[in-house]
């Protein structure tokens, strides 16, 4: 954490929501959970790269030590956190939109996927995106806990979710830049902790 307000001073202020955030993923994944990620336009770019660090290696190998797998493929893998991007389902996505309803289609997915122990975490700028929110609450009422990320005002978001990442900024564009280094930070703190340094 030191490191992240050093280079992000702004961050200050969101320390607390932070290492909030960050024992929600602990837990999710001690648990045996896993992680939805949603969001629109450059958010659901970031709902992508957040599941890309989580996947395989972010900053370590991650050596595969799972006898089940044979040694001869165990070298060509790394460690993965179970995660989906729900704006990756191109195919349902659209369907759903067509066929039912776009402020559901975030819910849709949240309803397939979202277990108990599960984490979703939602990523808005303004905090209130219908699609974002409507998946929050599904996420909620099938017992599943709920983080998202947001810019500084008060939100349905950051009245909805267990714990909301409010950076402080109000410009999608400097909202967006302030993510980036948060989500990195919990990925790469995840990661040490699950894996090693």
């Amino acid at each position: 954490m030191k490191n992240l307000i050093e280079r992000y001073p702004q961050l200050e202020i969101c320390k607390e929501q932070i290492n909030d955030a960050m024992e929600l993923i602990r837990s999710t994944y001690k648990k045996g959970g896993k992680v939805l990620v949603c969001g629109n336009g450059g958010s659901a770019s970031d709902a992508e790269h957040i599941v890309g660090e989580l996947m395989k290696g972010f900053k370590s190998k991650r050596i595969v030590t799972d006898e089940r797998i044979p040694e001869d493929l165990r070298c060509g893998l790394q460690g993965s956190l179970p995660a989906i991007s729900l704006p990756s389902q191109t195919g349902i996505l659209t369907a759903f939109i067509n066929d039912v309803d776009p402020e559901m289609m975030y819910a849709q997915l949240t309803y397939g996927y979202a277990k108990e122990n599960d984490l979703l975490i939602g990523l808005s700028t303004s905090g209130n995106s219908k699609n974002v929110v409507n998946a929050v609450r599904v996420a909620k009422a099938v017992g599943a806990k709920t983080l998202a990320l947001t810019g500084e005002k008060e939100s349905k978001l950051s009245q909805a979710c267990d714990v909301c990442i409010k950076v402080p900024e109000t410009e999608t564009y400097k909202i967006q830049e302030l993510h980036l280094p948060v989500y990195h930070y919990l990925c790469a703190q995840i990661e040490a902790d699950i894996f090693g340094e």
